[in-house]
Formats: structure tokens, sequence, C-alpha cells
């Protein structure tokens, strides 16, 4: 990793701290809500500080759009805040968890932001962004229902709209698009544009996690994947090709058998998936580049470009 890149990652870090405070020491011995705080802060400090912060790190969108003369200490200071949602909803899978999350980025907002002209266009966005996510989630769910494996909904289709609403708006556009509102960048085209390239790039983002989930090394993912076991839609199971196939994942997918999933795992491997995926890879990249080299302008390449590190082959 670059000085740059080490040196905003710790900024964001000091940042989060400020946050978490923000969030929590008002409330900590409240006799009716204190615990609920408590667990707030812990979660927070447990989870997310030490991560990648990926989607947070998005904030260096914001100070490629602003002229170094109009940057200052508490610009940046609202960018790292407008990235606290995105590192949040990292480590808040549950829909409880999630709905108190969604709260605190709009305590947030108000806190540091209502005084902004662009404040109206974030909490827009926001929720928006926040109503596309819950789409996708519901998509997700009625597409594969605990205890009901149909793989006859597993169709790339459905896999491609639940990793657009899911993943792609929130993990991607929302971030670059409230960069550009706060860089007063609000032009329909621009963010029409910039849509274009990262929804794509949402695509890539979530087949890449799919297929790390399984073959990835978890000294480097640093979690071990499950989606055999938990009857997920993911980009492996959609690409089987014969009633043969099929018969065998409807057989073991979703089992928590070590047999079972080492059995679909083989039937991935013979139908060659980890070399249909370095393909992709590849044809990803180069699109990518060639989306950004026709949709970037007038925005800056380098907002998008700085993406590309997710090309793990390409680093």
């Amino acid at each position: 990793k670059s000085d740059a890149y080490a040196q905003e990652k710790q900024d964001f870090v000091q940042h989060f701290s400020q946050i978490i405070r923000v969030l929590t020491e008002d409330e900590m011995g409240h006799p009716e809500t204190g615990d609920a705080i408590a667990w707030l802060k812990e979660i927070l400090e447990h989870n997310a500080i030490g991560g990648k912060c990926h989607r947070g790190l998005t904030v260096l969108a914001f100070q490629k759009l602003v002229e170094p003369r109009k940057q200052n200490n508490e610009s940046v200071q609202w960018a790292l805040t407008v990235a606290f949602f995105l590192v949040a909803d990292d480590i808040m899978d549950s829909s409880l968890t999630r709905r108190g999350q969604i709260s605190c980025i709009y305590h947030l907002l108000k806190l540091y932001c209502r005084e902004q002209p662009y404040y109206l266009n974030l909490i827009e966005l926001f929720l928006q962004s926040s109503y596309q996510t819950e789409i996708g989630q519901t998509l997700d769910l009625i597409t594969a229902p605990q205890g009901n494996v149909d793989l006859g909904r597993f169709t790339e289709r459905r896999y491609k709209s639940i990793e657009k609403y899911k993943i792609a708006f929130y993990s991607f556009y929302l971030p670059v698009a409230a960069v550009t509102y706060m860089a007063r960048t609000d032009g329909e085209k621009q963010h029409a544009n910039a849509k274009k390239i990262l929804l794509e790039m949402g695509e890539f983002f979530q087949i890449q996690d799919d297929y790390l989930d399984l073959f990835g090394d978890p000294s480097v993912t640093c979690k071990f994947g499950t989606d055999i076991q938990d009857n997920k839609s993911c980009w492996l199971v959609v690409q089987w090709a014969t009633p043969e196939q099929y018969k065998i994942l409807k057989e073991n997918y979703q089992q928590k058998e070590a047999e079972k999933v080492a059995r679909v795992k083989a039937l991935y491997e013979e139908l060659d998936l980890p070399a249909v995926f370095l393909q992709y890879e590849e044809d990803s990249h180069s699109h990518f580049m060639g989306l950004t080299e026709q949709y970037a302008v007038p925005l800056p390449a380098a907002i998008f470009l700085g993406f590309s590190c997710i090309f793990k082959s390409k680093k």
C-alpha cells in the first residue's frame, strides 16, 4: 500500500473513533437505553477498526474532486463522517442492527452536515440507497429462503438483480455520488455516467467475493466461506449446464456435511470455474478500463481508477 493510502486509513480510523464517541458517550449510562448503546459501542470498536475500510476509504474521491485550496480539516471530516455508513454496514448483517446503523447515519448527517448546501442531496441519496439495498435483501431472501433448496430460482438473471440492488448501489455508486454532491458536482450527466461505471464494478466485486468464498485463501481473505452450507444464490451455483450437474447440486447444496460440501466444490472444479473466473476477471478489467475512458469525463478518471485494486491479478 502507498504512504498516501496508509495516511488516509489512519485519518479515517482516528475520525471513526470520534464518531463512536459522538454516537455513544451521552447515553452510555442511560437507565433505559444504556445497554443498547454499550452494545453499539462494543460492536463498532471490535469489528470495524482494523478492517480494510474499503468502502469508507472512498473519501479519497472527495480529495480528487475538490481543489486543494478549497479543502480544509472540517470538509474532510464531513466526508469521513459520510463514509461511516459504508464501514458500519460491512459489520452489521442482521436486520435489527442494520436499522440501528441507518438511524446512526442520519443522526451524523444532521450533526455534521445540516448547514451544508448538499445536505438535502445526501439525505435523498441515503434514503434511495437504503431502499435499493432492502430490495436487494428481499430478492436474496425470497430466492434462497432458509430450509428450502430450490435451485430453479437460482438463475443468472436473478443473481445479477440481487448483486445490483444488494451490493452495487451502496458499495460503489453511493460513496462516489456522496462525495460528488459534497464537492458541489450536481449534474445529472456526471451521476448517470458514474453509475454506468460503478454498477459494473459492483457486479465484478460480488462475483469475485463469491469465488473467493470457496476458492480463496483464508489466510488472505480472513474468512472461511459458507455459501454452499448457507444456500446462497452465488455466481458459482448458477453456472451448472446439464441435468446431471443440477442433480448433484440439488442433492448436496445447503448441507453441512463436509463430504457434501466437497462434492459441490468438486463439481465446480469439474466445470473449470477457477479458470472461468480468471478469464472473467481479465475481461472485466478491460471492460472497466473502457467504461472509465468513455464515461469518466467530466469527473476525474482517478476517482474510478482507485477501484481497480479489486482486480487482484492486476495489482
